[in-house]
C-alpha cells in the first residue's frame, strides 16, 4: 500500500504538470507491484484482490497516457474517487485477512473438491436448450440473425426481446458448467454423456457468435478459464496471458463481423496519433475512456440520486420501471455518445458521491474476502462458478457498473438457483 501511495502521488503531480506518459507509467508500475505481491503471498493468479489491483490501477495508468483527443485532465474529485475505490477494497480485505486469516497459508493446499456430476449435466442440458430456444424465438420474431447482417454496426444492439434476452445470453454459463462436470466426473462419465457436454458447450458458444456479441463470447470463455483455474492446485499466470491474447484475436474478428471497420472506429476514438492501429486503439479506448466518462459525470452531475440509480436491477427485474419510468430516467454523462461504457463505481458516485464510492469499494472488499476464504471449503460446485463471476467483474472493474446491471444479477440469481438444485440432487443417482 505504501508503494501504491507513493506511485499515486507521483502520477497525480506528473499529470498536473502535463507529463502524461510518465504519470501513467507510475500507476502501471504500482499495479504490477500489487498484483505480483498478492500472487506471491496467496499463490493464485486469479486471487480477487490481485486481479482488482492489477486491472483497476493499471487501467487508470493507461488512461493517464491521454492518447485520445477525447481525454482531458481529471478533476481533483475524480482522482480522489479513483484512489478511494482501490484503498477501500484493499484495506477491508487486508483487515479481514489479518484478523480472521485466509483459511490456509497457501492457495494450492486445499484443492480436493469432488461431487456428483449428474446434476451438473442436467444443468448443462437444461440451460443450453432454454438458451437456444430463446435465441430462435428472438431471431424469428425480429426477422434476422445479427451475424448475417451486413453494413449495420449496431445490429446486436437491436437484437433484444424484453425479458427473453436474459435467457438467451444465459448460455455463457454453460462452458463453465462443462468444466465443473469434467472435473467432477474425472473418468467416471460415459463417453456418450461426455460427447453431449462438448456438443452443448459448442452450441452455447455459437449463440454469442451468431448474436455478434463480443462481450458475451469473451465472458463465456474467460468464465470457463477462471472456473478451471479455481479448481487447480497450480496455474501459471503466463498461461492466462496466452488465453487473453487469443481472446483479443477473436474479439477483433467479431468486431469486423459487426461492420466496425478501421475508419469507422478511428473516427470515434479520435486518437492523437492516427498511425496507431485499430487493434491497439480499440482496447485502449474501451479500457481508458471509462475513467474519462466518470470524470465527465463528476464535472456536471447536478445532484445525487440517493440510491435510485444503483437500484436499477430491482426496478427492471420487478417490472416497476414500466409503471414508474421516473425510477430509471437518469442521464448518462459521457464524453461521446458512442462510448457509453463506465467504471464499476460510476453509479456509486452518481448516488452518494465520494462516500458512495468508498462504501461500495469497502463492501466489495468484504465480499471478495468471504469468497476467497469460503472457496477453500467449497462443497457445492456452483461456488466455483460464483467465484469465477466475481473474478471477471473485478478484472473488468474499469468497464461498466456491473452490480447495477440487470444481466449481472440475472446470472447471480441463476447461479444461486442451480446451487440449490445441486444441493437437492447431489445424493441422488
Amino acid at each position: 500500500m505504501v508503494i501504491y501511495g507513493i506511485c499515486y502521488l507521483v502520477s497525480f503531480f506528473l499529470a498536473r504538470a502535463g507529463f502524461y506518459v510518465p504519470s501513467g507509467l507510475a500507476l502501471l508500475a504500482a499495479a504490477l507491484w500489487l498484483y505480483v505481491s498478492d500472487y506471491r503471498r496467496f499463490g493464485s493468479p486469479i486471487h480477487l484482490r490481485a486481479l482488482f489491483s492489477l486491472f483497476w490501477v493499471g487501467g487508470q495508468g493507461l488512461a493517464c497516457f491521454k492518447l485520445s483527443s477525447l481525454q482531458s485532465d481529471w478533476t481533483l474529485m475524480s482522482w480522489v474517487c479513483f484512489a478511494l475505490a482501490f484503498v477501500g477494497f484493499w484495506a477491508v480485505f487486508e483487515v479481514m485477512n489479518s484478523y480472521f486469516g485466509s483459511g490456509h497459508d497457501r492457495y494450492g493446499r486445499w484443492r480436493s473438491f469432488s461431487g456428483n456430476a449428474v446434476p451438473v449435466f442436467h444443468m448443462i442440458c437444461g440451460l443450453t436448450v432454454l438458451s437456444a430456444a430463446a435465441f430462435i424465438v428472438e431471431a424469428v420474431v425480429l426477422g434476422y440473425v445479427p451475424l448475417f447482417v451486413r453494413g449495420v454496426p449496431h445490429a446486436y444492439s437491436e437484437f433484444h426481446l424484453t425479458g427473453l434476452h436474459y435467457i438467451t445470453v444465459s448460455c455463457v454459463l454453460v462452458p463453465s458448467l462443462a468444466v465443473l462436470y469434467f472435473h467432477m466426473a474425472r473418468g467416471r462419465q460415459s463417453e456418450r454423456r461426455a460427447a453431449a457436454v462438448l456438443v452443448l458447450s459448442v452450441i452455447s458458444l455459437l449463440i454469442p457468435i451468431l448474436c455478434v456479441s463480443r462481450f458475451q463470447f469473451v465472458f463465456a470463455v474467460v468464465l470457463a478459464v477462471f472456473t478451471y483455474i479455481s479448481l487447480q492446485k497450480t496455474f501459471q499466470p503466463l498461461y492466462l496471458a496466452g488465453v487473453m491474447g487469443a481472446l483479443v484475436f477473436v474479439y477483433l474478428i467479431l468486431t469486423v463481423a459487426r461492420s466496425h471497420d478501421a475508419a469507422y472506429l478511428n473516427g470515434i476514438f479520435e486518437m492523437k496519433h492516427e498511425a496507431i492501429p485499430v487493434f491497439i486503439s480499440q482496447p485502449y479506448i474501451y479500457i481508458t475512456n471509462n475513467y474519462d466518462n466518470f470524470n465527465c459525470m463528476v464535472e456536471v452531475l447536478p445532484e445525487h440520486t440517493l440510491g435510485l440509480k444503483g437500484l436499477f436491477p430491482l426496478w427492471a427485474l420487478t417490472g416497476l420501471k414500466f409503471f414508474f419510468p421516473q425510477l430509471i430516467s437518469f442521464l448518462i454523462y459521457v464524453d461521446k455518445k458512442e462510448l457509453t461504457t463506465l467504471t464499476m463505481f460510476y453509479d456509486a458516485y452518481y448516488d452518494f458521491g465520494w462516500i458512495g464510492v468508498l462504501f461500495f469499494s469497502c463492501l466489495l472488499g468484504f465480499v471478495a474476502y468471504l469468497l476467497v476464504v469460503k472457496l477453500r471449503e467449497m462443497r457445492n460446485p456452483l461456488g466455483f462458478l460464483l467465484y469465477a463471476q466475481m473474478a471477471f467483474y473485478l478484472m473488468l472493474s474499469f468497464f461498466t457498473t456491473w452490480f447495477s446491471n440487470t444481466t449481472t444479477w440475472f446470472y447471480l440469481i441463476l447461479t444461486g438457483l442451480m446451487a440449490l438444485y445441486y444441493n437437492l440432487n447431489a445424493h441422488r443417482r
